[in-house]
């Protein structure tokens, strides 16, 4: 089954002289984005994909005129893979510097952002979009709401990259996300940092998945993992921008009362949050549904303000006596805060908030009502 892709008519996106460039996490079907394109495009393209050594030469060579003759007669060119490529943004500011209206889509993973080549040298002259595991969005072209609701156990359980989600067997589901761990988690971030190897990574991955919804220690998971302070955070920042781990920062207008100095931190996706620490039971048997619930929601609604175009800041809020929202937009001047409860609870703390931020549009979402928060 081909699940529809919110960038699927690429043609929208498209401008000449300006490099088309859609990266996120590996294995999210970036690949088969392009291919499904190309397959019923009119333009005259030429794909390649950045793993190709003579591709790699041609582009990294910077050569204008090599890089030129490459590109001639083609109206369209497509490089798949193309962090493979040293200096790969350098090599396609030539290209749409020198080629008249030529269209260019580069793809790739988390190393664009890892290695910073796309940044400097395409300022200006690059149109970026993230494609993220399937979202709500997606999948409500080819199921109405009932369905989406019916199968919610599956996309807290199993999460929602493409690959786990086609399985029919939830056996193949676990095997297909425990090879995604295995396989292409880690690999941007063992290769382009010269991490030794996985299992400091995974230990430190593991103790973020049993605090989902928690405020993170750094000290704390320095002193569990026997890790200097400074290198946890490094590597909290290398899983951030390899779209393993989503970072929530507390909201504050300095008062005193309130945290703000930790953080909280969501996988990109349920699936591999629940690899990691080897647990695939029904949500019936599980003590942690409210922080499968809290993952579920704030990963979905990243999605949708990205493919909706809302620009927002995003926090959480908490103060010393521990009363807390899971989830507040800074948008338009406005604020709006958000309670993630799986079924509607007795008492929330938008009172104490309304207390300090008397215009607050406040609002609960549970699994009756979380389809409105998240189409």
């Amino acid at each position: 089954m081909i699940y529809p892709r919110f960038y699927e008519q690429l043609n929208k996106y498209l401008k000449k002289n300006k490099v088309l460039v859609i990266y996120g996490p590996r294995q999210v079907g970036k690949t088969t984005l392009i291919k499904n394109f190309l397959k019923n495009t009119n333009l005259k393209y030429r794909f390649d994909n950045g793993e190709n050594i003579n591709i790699q030469e041609i582009f990294s060579s910077q050569n204008f005129e090599t890089i030129k003759e490459y590109c001639h007669s083609y109206q369209l060119i497509v490089i798949d893979e193309a962090q493979k490529i040293p200096n790969i943004g350098l090599g396609l500011k030539i290209v749409v510097d020198n080629v008249p209206s030529i269209y260019v889509i580069a793809t790739g993973s988390s190393s664009f952002e890892l290695s910073g080549q796309m940044g400097e040298p395409l300022t200006g002259r690059k149109i970026t979009h993230i494609l993220y595991p399937l979202s709500q969005i997606e999948l409500s072209r080819i199921k109405n709401n009932f369905d989406l609701k019916n199968e919610l156990h599956n996309y807290l359980v199993y999460g929602s990259y493409p690959e786990a989600l086609i399985q029919k067997g939830n056996k193949a589901k676990i095997d297909i996300l425990k090879e995604l761990i295995n396989s292409y988690l880690l690999k941007d971030i063992i290769e382009l940092e010269k991490v030794k190897g996985a299992k400091i990574l995974l230990d430190l991955l593991r103790l973020i998945a049993f605090q989902i919804g928690s405020e993170v220690s750094l000290n704390e998971l320095s002193r569990n993992l026997g890790m200097d302070v400074k290198t946890v955070a490094r590597y909290l920042d290398l899983f951030e921008k390899s779209f393993i781990l989503y970072n929530l920062r507390g909201y504050s207008r300095n008062l005193r009362t309130e945290v703000t100095k930790k953080s909280k931190y969501y996988f990109y996706d349920n699936g591999i949050r629940n690899a990691i620490i080897s647990d695939f039971n029904d949500l019936e048997k599980r003590n942690d549904i409210g922080a499968l619930w809290e993952n579920f929601l704030v990963i979905e609604r990243l999605k949708t303000q990205s493919y909706k175009k809302i620009y927002t800041n995003n926090f959480f809020w908490r103060t010393w006596e521990k009363k807390e929202i899971d989830w507040i937009e800074e948008r338009n001047g406005k604020l709006y805060a958000f309670e993630f409860k799986y079924t509607k609870p007795k008492k929330t703390h938008f009172v104490d908030f309304k207390k300090v931020y008397k215009d607050v549009v406040t609002k609960i979402i549970t699994k009756d009502n979380y389809l409105d928060f998240l189409l």
